[in-house]
């Protein structure tokens, strides 16, 4: 009987000798296990504190740029209807301006065109009422002539106020 009372005995001094070593060995795992659970409690402890401000701040300066943002966009909005009403207005003085071109060319054409018709009328009956009677036939073939040519350069003179008209409606298109 002894000797399973001796087996125990071992086994047990064994299983103690056992849990010793690993308990010597693991020592310093669990020293190291204990600083670094100190330096977490450390730095949840420092996040406590100074999280919240930074998180204050982060919100803060959020709402800031958002101010600012609107800002410019309120900015840029009223740059957009000034820009608008600026186009509209030199749009409106081109029209008038085109307007007073050609109104003032037509002016001086009607001018031009009544300068000379009272100057080709009135020279030819003078001289047709000193002439003789024999040549005032070729008086008056000269005189058709004359007006024949008169009207013709008078449309083209208008062809041309047209033509000046039309191209500066497409460039201002």
């Amino acid at each position: 009987m002894i000797e399973p009372l001796f087996w125990l005995a071992l086994s047990l001094i064994l299983v103690a000798t056992s849990l010793i070593a690993v308990l010597v060995a693991a020592m310093p795992a669990l020293q190291e296990l204990a600083r670094a659970a100190r330096s977490a409690e450390k730095l949840f402890d420092t996040l406590s504190r100074e999280l919240p401000p930074t998180l204050d701040a982060i919100r803060m300066t959020n709402l800031e740029i958002n101010d600012l943002a609107d800002d410019v966009s309120e900015g840029v909005k009223s740059a957009d209807r000034i820009i608008r009403q600026v186009d509209r207005s030199i749009d409106g003085a081109r029209k008038q301006a085109q307007t007073v071109q050609i109104s003032t060319r037509s002016f001086f054409v009607g001018v031009k065109t009544a300068f000379k018709s009272f100057t080709r009328y009135r020279s030819p009956r003078r001289m047709s009422e000193r002439m003789p009677p024999s040549s005032l036939h070729m008086l008056k073939l000269r005189e058709r002539e004359r007006e024949r040519e008169t009207i013709r350069q008078d449309n083209r003179e208008t062809d041309q106020t047209y033509r000046i008209k039309d191209n500066h409606k497409d460039v201002s298109r």
